[in-house]
């Protein structure tokens, strides 16, 4: 862990603000849930709690079978990274960070599907240069909490509306499983 060297007192409510530069750092947003964890030593400690993280192996599970019957790589995300990979290398994937543009879609709550028209299309993974072929907002009880993403391994993209339904039918399906 590291030391920021920022105080903050407790109000009488029992709140505690969390620095603007903080927040931005982390990508805490307004309504974010955060996890709280406490030691044995008198630490306190909040972590952004992750609803699609959450789902264990059925991010997973719907990457797979997603991947599988489109023929491209399956990309599952939370709010601000990568959470679940099939169709390609998960080292390249894991864990990164969805781009600005990403996070603008699922923001908005809306979908996305390739067109030649739409140069340069959407990039979801910031820092990687692999366009989307379709990607769909998760949404869950009202609360957009993550994306369902398909991408393009070979360097040809092709539109494909079947594509962006079934990418559209894992991401209600994941945000189904999150609400039961």
């Amino acid at each position: 862990m590291k030391a920021t060297g920022i105080v903050r007192r407790i109000d009488d409510l029992g709140r505690i603000v969390i620095p603007k530069e903080i927040r931005r750092t982390m990508r805490i947003r307004e309504g974010d849930p955060l996890e709280i964890y406490t030691s044995n030593d008198g630490e306190v400690v909040f972590r952004k709690f992750s609803p699609v993280g959450e789902l264990d192996g059925g991010t997973s599970q719907a990457a797979e079978v997603l991947a599988k019957l489109t023929g491209n790589a399956a990309l599952v995300f939370d709010r601000d990274h990568v959470v679940a990979v099939s169709g390609a290398r998960k080292s390249e994937y894991a864990e990164r960070r969805l781009s600005p543009a990403l996070e603008e879609l699922i923001e908005q709550r809306r979908s996305y599907v390739f067109e030649r028209s739409s140069s340069p299309g959407l990039f979801p993974i910031e820092g990687l240069d692999k366009p989307a072929l379709a990607a769909v907002p998760i949404i869950s009880a009202g609360d957009v909490i993550g994306a369902v993403a398909l991408i393009d391994q070979n360097g040809k993209p092709e539109p494909d509306e079947k594509k962006l339904m079934l990418t559209r039918a894992a991401a209600m399906f994941l945000g189904k499983q999150i609400e039961n």
